[in-house]
């Protein structure tokens, strides 16, 4: 028998996955849970959060539902290329780093072609001298740029950044991909609206998180250019990603939507890791590793430290560098769980010393 782990007794820190369902979004998917429907997406709550999520685009996209990242990834880019293309990406994206290949299985075998940048942001100018350092049928020709908004290390693209890869893209006959797992974080914290921050600066498919965001599973794949999506309800059946009670995965978003809960939920996280930044900058030693600019922080703190934080329960990623620790705020943190994980960051500091 498969032992089974309590649950956690207190708030953590290592991923928005670990939030529960928002009330707005339960609340929805329980009214959905009355009576029949029709299957497969053909009922009133996929219709009307399809149309909602056209109205805060601003656009006539296409909009297809999905169970999770990896799928809603690695499906928009199959939908963007052929086997023998390739996918220019950062170096820390998601679709390289923890996606476990299915980006290259699903497109059967466009390759992943890897770019650095400062604070996990593509630099325009290794992308180009990528695009162009080879043009011979042998090598995999560019078909994709793919970002990451927020990125990996919790930054974000600007509209200009964005409209500087959108110059290239258009320049060498490329589409752009987003990886929007935390999308609503980068609009709450640019005040910018979504569609400033997708097809106004040349993305042609967005994959729009839910599931960080206070859904308990679900993500949106948004087709800005229509022509780009061209057969991809079959993909999606072809891949399992078809729900036949789509209605519990487009519920929950309506409720997102029609609430607001979907930026709210998002302003809060952000707020909170700006609180735990500052309650942090007041502790020696604990040192930023890049910009707190959503609801992700990554901090430098000694190995003894992490150590100690780990053996009174804490749980956290260290996936980027020796000392490096990820905190992550989602919809569901307070103040009070910032001031408990900050107490113990002081203790272990102090015992670490």
């Amino acid at each position: 028998m498969v032992a089974v782990k309590p649950r956690l007794a207190f708030k953590q820190f290592a991923s928005d996955n670990y939030s529960g369902i928002c009330p707005e979004a339960l609340d929805y998917m329980l009214s959905a849970n009355s009576g029949d429907a029709p299957a497969y997406g053909n009922d009133e709550w996929t219709q009307r959060a399809s149309d909602k999520l056209r109205d805060l685009f601003e656009a006539d996209c296409e909009v297809f539902f999905v169970f999770n990242g990896t799928a809603a990834n690695s499906l928009a880019l199959a939908s963007l290329c052929q086997s023998y293309h390739s996918v220019i990406c950062h170096q820390l994206a998601h679709i390289e780093t923890d996606e476990c290949g299915a980006p290259e299985f699903a497109s059967n075998g466009s390759k992943l072609l890897l770019v650095k940048g400062e604070n996990g942001k593509l630099d325009p100018m290794a992308v180009e001298q990528l695009i162009t350092q080879r043009t011979d049928i042998h090598f995999p020709k560019p078909k994709v740029i793919s970002v990451t908004q927020t990125t990996e290390c919790g930054t974000l693209y600007s509209a200009d950044e964005l409209l500087a890869l959108k110059e290239l893209a258009q320049r060498y006959g490329l589409r752009i991909h987003m990886d929007g797992a935390r999308f609503a974080n980068a609009i709450a914290s640019t005040h910018k609206t979504p569609a400033e921050l997708s097809w106004k600066v040349g993305v042609d498919v967005l994959c729009f998180c839910g599931t960080k965001n206070g859904l308990a599973v679900g993500e949106a794949i948004i087709f800005f250019n229509k022509a780009l999506a061209e057969d991809f309800a079959y993909r999606c059946k072809q891949a399992g990603q078809l729900a036949s009670k789509m209605r519990f995965i487009s519920a929950p978003w309506l409720g997102l939507l029609e609430s607001g809960a979907w930026l709210r939920n998002a302003e809060h996280a952000n707020e909170m890791a700006a609180y735990l930044e500052q309650q942090l900058s007041h502790i020696p030693g604990i040192h930023l590793m890049f910009p707190r600019q959503a609801n992700a922080l990554f901090v430098q703190m000694p190995e003894p430290a992490i150590a100690q934080l780990q053996s009174r329960g804490w749980i956290f990623y260290t996936f980027i560098g020796v000392g490096g620790v990820r905190l992550m705020c989602d919809w569901g943190t307070n103040h009070e769980d910032i001031d408990a994980l900050v107490r113990d960051i002081n203790k272990a500091m102090a015992e670490a010393a």
